[in-house]
């Protein structure tokens, strides 16, 4: 559990730093070991329903819509689904596509009562390379950690 320790007292400086309105900042890496090492963490992917289908999904996750697909409109029923979904006390860590949406839905959760919201830096598949594609500089996918397709 040492490990777990330093990894969320890493995170929470990072919250700190940046002056983030949740507990902490994980790198993808970072919260993989956590979901490896703490009993009753959880991943909460907000992803919509089509990036889920079309780019793939996190084995285990809890999959909540942040905003729908199409036009991308916020779901009403978040934090109600978030609360059905899992304990106020469990260690959730958030991720989208990049990691800006999930950073908002870990505020969202903060503010609503949960008491142990960390954002996963990157997302899932990180930000865009020069080309304008995702998948190639950072992110969940990148850094090989375990997902499928459709």
């Amino acid at each position: 559990m040492g490990q777990v320790s330093e990894i969320l007292q890493i995170a929470a400086q990072r919250s700190r730093d940046q002056k983030l309105a949740f507990e902490g900042a994980l790198t993808p890496r970072e919260a993989w070991q956590i979901l490896q090492h703490a009993p009753g963490a959880r991943i909460i992917d907000i992803r919509s329903r089509a990036e889920l289908e079309w780019v793939g999904r996190i084995p285990n996750a809890v999959e909540i819509e942040w905003q729908t697909y199409p036009g991308m409109k916020p779901n009403p029923y978040f934090l109600a689904e978030l609360k059905r979904a899992v304990d106020n006390e469990s260690l959730l860590l958030f991720i989208c596509r990049s990691g800006i949406r999930s950073q908002a839905a870990a505020v969202a959760a903060t503010q609503a009562g949960f008491a142990n919201c960390f954002n996963i830096l990157e997302g899932f598949e990180g930000d865009k390379d020069a080309n304008s594609r995702r998948g190639t500089v950072g992110g969940w996918r990148f850094a090989g950690l375990p997902w499928s397709q459709g």
